[in-house]
């Protein structure tokens, strides 16, 4: 009986540390969080991640896709110059902002949320929560707000003061890259290939511009192994005109069954060849991250809880901390 109940316990354990990763902290498993810390301003304003949940609420209940536009742009943050807002800095005179090259616009959205949650606080706690900050806790809730876990996010990261155009292309993964590619751009960002292949299942929410895979659609030469129903449904919901051209405002769903939800449809579609991204197809292009894909599509709540583990990590991307950069009054502009 007592050999049978090791093991058992061993399970237990274990399970609970993998919980204790995504929530951050739990009494017994403390988490590394590195110079981030859980509850960052129960003392300085400890009505922070309340006001930015509330904001979020608001916001995905007015428009839910806003909650696959807010996770996006953290992401999309962390991977230029580290998690630091830059991503919601406005150009400047003479110069081209992050926001502004064609990887950001004009499929970003969501600014007005954070810029909402932000007056909010600068006129409660002046000069105290980070913009940063603020992005990160509104990936978290719309994730949870979607269907996802509700994780602990740890805070104490600021706002930094340059953003440009030109590192954008270089820095986040384009939808044509192949498993190498991608594998190469998470590993410079500190992440392996497994919690790439875990964050890549954010494509289970939101839509994506005709344009991010038009190439797919009309080069025969690049359209892989996608499922031919599959392309030929995208086709009509993506005509190219007379001039061979689709038009950039069309867009469609990322997964078409369940956009708004934060589930393992994704995987499913993977598997049957129906990858919205040559990216995203490219999962199943070795034996590793194709049985990953598998393992998320028939397990979704353990995907969920990797997600959210993965998205804790993604958040301390290069932050700035201590008496770096500094607490933006207005997120889209420096002090």
């Amino acid at each position: 009986m007592e050999s049978k109940q090791r093991p058992m316990m061993a399970t237990v354990v274990g399970a609970l540390q993998l919980l204790c990763t995504v929530v951050v902290t739990c009494t017994g498993f403390p988490a590394t969080t590195g110079p981030l810390q859980p509850n960052f301003y129960a003392a300085t304003c400890p009505q922070a991640e309340a006001v930015v949940r509330q904001e979020v609420v608001r916001a995905v209940h007015g428009d839910a896709g806003l909650a696959a536009g807010l996770v996006r742009m953290h992401f999309h943050d962390c991977f230029v110059r580290g998690c630091d807002a830059s991503i919601l800095l406005e150009p400047t005179e003479g110069s081209t902002a992050e926001r502004d090259d064609p990887v950001n616009n004009p499929s970003l959205r969501g600014f007005e949320v954070v810029d909402g949650a932000k007056a909010r606080l600068e006129d409660a706690c002046p000069g105290v929560v980070s913009c940063a900050d603020i992005l990160a806790y509104a990936a978290r809730d719309s994730v949870a707000l979607s269907g996802g876990p509700r994780y602990e996010v740890p805070g104490g990261r600021r706002d930094g003061t340059v953003s440009m155009a030109s590192e954008v292309a270089d820095n986040i993964p384009a939808p044509t890259f192949t498993l190498d590619q991608l594998t190469q751009s998470f590993a410079a960002k500190g992440l392996t290939q497994e919690e790439m292949v875990t964050l890549s299942g954010a494509h289970t929410i939101g839509r994506a511009h005709c344009t991010a895979f038009s190439d797919r659609l009309y080069n025969f030469s690049a359209t892989g192994a996608a499922d031919p129903a599959f392309l030929a449904q995208l086709r009509r919901a993506c005509p190219a005109g007379g001039d061979g051209a689709v038009d950039p405002a069309l867009v469609v769903p990322m997964e078409p069954r369940t956009p708004y939800a934060l589930d393992a449809l994704y995987y499913w579609g993977v598997l049957r060849n129906r990858g919205l991204f040559v990216s995203d197809q490219a999962l199943l292009s070795s034996p590793p991250t194709a049985a990953q894909v598998r393992q998320s599509a028939y397990g979704g709540y353990p995907w969920k809880l990797k997600f959210a583990a993965a998205m804790v990590k993604m958040g301390q991307i290069e932050v700035l901390t201590g008496s770096s950069g500094q607490i933006r009054s207005k997120c889209s502009l420096v002090n």
